[in-house]
């Protein structure tokens, strides 16, 4: 992969897909391919085809995806499951179709079975139950990586599958319906703040472990897998630290200025107990995170000010699918 190569970045206005255009351009790589859902939608075949018939990328980065926490797995379920089978299928088999040089899948670590020995390593995929809060997006998730595993199998397409930790930065969507952990929680305490309030509700017992990983710290390390990686094995990435959903929120109360106490509703699921991934693979590669986590929350933080008053993609998203 060159500065002159041609990259579609599939989902480049995401978390993930916003953060790998920023590294690919701070690299010096011009030739991106960047299209809205609006311009090129990846659930409809013929469209996927086209497309790559038409600007013929040489590489690509799958970082669309239908994403979202605990309630918006358990109440859009067939969303999760039938838009992932899509996206992934179509650009997976138009890109091997196409001749694009090299893939890169985006798996999760919530594919791995609940109670996986920790920290999870790569082969620990499809040895015991998943998660039943997210079971929907992660069956979706193994057909993709799978996927990619059979077609480097049976057609010898350079395609990898890489196995993010739980992710957060800029860009990241803050709806209390249907975000991650992380990003609900600054809202939450955030509104707290300004409203006066004296306490806010955290989900769950806050017992939980959780990794996360700042989302430019990801885009770099898949830059560097694009480059130097080549193997069917999914390769996980991570930070291999991780921290009590307790410490996330009052560690976020203190980077938010909130003053109150923190009250845990155990009526609402907890989730996997924890979830740390084995990054010994992409250690050996020579990678290693560079933002700690408090300085990745106060940037976010800052981010998050700086655009709350602006409408979220995710919602208008959501309330178009049920629409339909």
């Amino acid at each position: 992969m060159t500065p002159a190569s041609r990259i579609f970045v599939a989902g480049h206005s995401g978390l993930v897909g916003s953060a790998i255009v920023r590294a690919l351009r701070a690299r010096g790589y011009q030739q991106l391919l960047l299209h809205t859902r609006h311009e090129l939608e990846l659930r409809e075949q013929a469209a996927v085809r086209a497309f790559f018939e038409r600007e013929r990328p040489e590489y690509v980065f799958l970082a669309a995806a239908r994403v979202g926490g605990i309630q918006a797995n358990a109440t859009r379920p067939a969303e999760f499951l039938a838009d992932n089978l899509q996206i992934q299928t179509h650009v997976i088999d138009a890109a091997w179709r196409c001749g694009v040089k090299k893939l890169l899948f985006l798996g999760s670590s919530c594919i791995y079975p609940k109670h996986a020995p920790q920290p999870m390593t790569e082969d620990c995929l499809l040895t015991g139950p998943l998660e039943p809060t997210n079971e929907w997006y992660a069956i979706a998730k193994i057909a993709g990586l799978k996927m990619a595993a059979a077609y480097r199998r049976q057609y010898g397409f350079n395609a990898i599958s890489a196995m993010p930790t739980n992710l957060y930065g800029p860009g990241d969507n803050f709806s209390l319906e249907s975000s991650h952990v992380l990003p609900a929680l600054i809202r939450k305490f955030h509104e707290a703040r300004l409203a006066g309030r004296d306490e806010v509700v955290v989900w769950g017992s806050g017992t939980p472990r959780r990794e996360f990983l700042h989302v430019d710290d990801l885009a770099d390390a898949l830059v560097m897998l694009m480059q130097k990686y080549s193997d069917e094995a999914p390769i996980n990435v991570g930070c291999g630290q991780d921290l009590s959903i307790a410490e996330l929120a009052a560690l976020i109360g203190e980077v938010v200025g909130f003053q109150g106490r923190i009250v845990y509703d155990a009526s609402k699921p907890d989730g996997t107990p924890r979830k740390l991934l084995d990054v010994s693979k992409l250690r050996a590669l020579g990678w290693a995170p560079t933002i700690a986590l408090r300085d990745g929350i106060a940037g976010t933080y800052r981010w998050y000010r700086a655009h709350a008053a602006e409408p979220r993609p995710e919602a208008a998203a959501a309330a178009r699918f049920r629409r339909q």
